[in-house]
């Protein structure tokens, strides 16, 4: 890693698609600030923590920077990007993971029948999106190059776990089209990336409490750490203007890059699996 290597912030990063995003970028050399509020083991119900992600991230080869970040406050995402600012001068790519996903999420029974804070992932996993590019989109302005990247899936155009975690989704998506239209003259690229369904210890669980209606799942799966990879290939990508403002389905992206995923796995597409794509922006543009 040399001292020029790129800078991303990964948020939501103590655990799940957010941790294997950051190592993945990690193994490409690249500084990876880390954020979440996981700093001890027992935090949450997941494993994981910020501190554990960074080593992960130095261990693959990057440089990897635990930050405590509650995405919730406005005030602590400004001086996160004030520090970023401050130790590294710039910021390459911004991949906007943090979403509060509790454990009530994937349990049966309508929305309303479940708790009232399943609808904080509209407040940190959409709004907390929109509030990171905020603050990182100076440094990727001024620097005329970069890329933001929101997670999502296929919840976006389909009903999975209920309205509040497809709202996310969906805004996600519409999100990278808008703020590509703003960051388009300054050639910083965003991008919406649906991923499948990623390997993660939640996933895992879900998957051991009822084999026989999940086990499928593994056969399809993707690991974090392959997200990661894809993001670095967009970033590389010469060409990658072009994509401004779409949403993207990491498996064809993986396909066209020639990526593959654990054990030489070539994780499917939705389109293949779900007969879907993501909703299409018209090039309409009202000021």
């Amino acid at each position: 890693m040399t001292s020029n290597a790129p800078v991303a912030v990964v948020t939501g990063a103590s655990r799940g698609a957010g941790r294997g995003i950051a190592i993945g970028l990690g193994s490409h050399g690249c500084i990876v600030y880390v954020t979440g509020r996981s700093e001890r083991a027992g935090e949450s119900t997941m494993p994981g923590t910020i501190y554990e992600t960074a080593k992960a991230v130095t261990d693959a080869g990057g440089k990897g920077i635990a930050v405590r970040v509650d995405h919730a406050d406005d005030e602590q995402v400004r001086a996160l990007f004030e520090q970023v600012r401050r130790e590294r001068g710039r910021v390459d790519i911004l991949v906007n993971n943090a979403a509060a996903v509790h454990d009530e999420l994937t349990a049966p029974g309508n929305f309303w029948e479940k708790p009232l804070t399943l609808g904080d992932i509209i407040d940190v996993g959409l709004r907390s999106s929109y509030v990171a590019s905020y603050f990182a989109a100076p440094m990727l302005t001024a620097q005329r190059r970069g890329l933001v990247v929101f997670t999502s899936g296929s919840g976006a155009v389909h009903y999975v776990f209920g309205p509040a975690y497809g709202a996310q989704k969906a805004g996600q998506d519409k999100m990278a089209a808008d703020m590509a239209v703003d960051f388009k003259d300054f050639s910083v690229a965003a991008v919406s990336l649906w991923m499948g369904a990623v390997l993660t210890d939640r996933l895992k669980a879900v998957i051991s409490s009822d084999p026989g209606k999940f086990s499928a799942l593994l056969d399809t799966c993707e690991t974090p750490e392959f997200i990661g990879h894809v993001i670095w290939a967009l970033f590389k990508d010469p060409e990658l203007m072009k994509k401004n403002g779409q949403t993207l389905i990491a498996a064809e992206e993986a396909v066209k890059y020639g990526i593959k995923d654990v054990g030489g796995r070539q994780p499917p597409s939705y389109r293949e699996t779900h007969k879907i794509e993501p909703h299409i922006q018209y090039p309409n543009i009202i000021r």
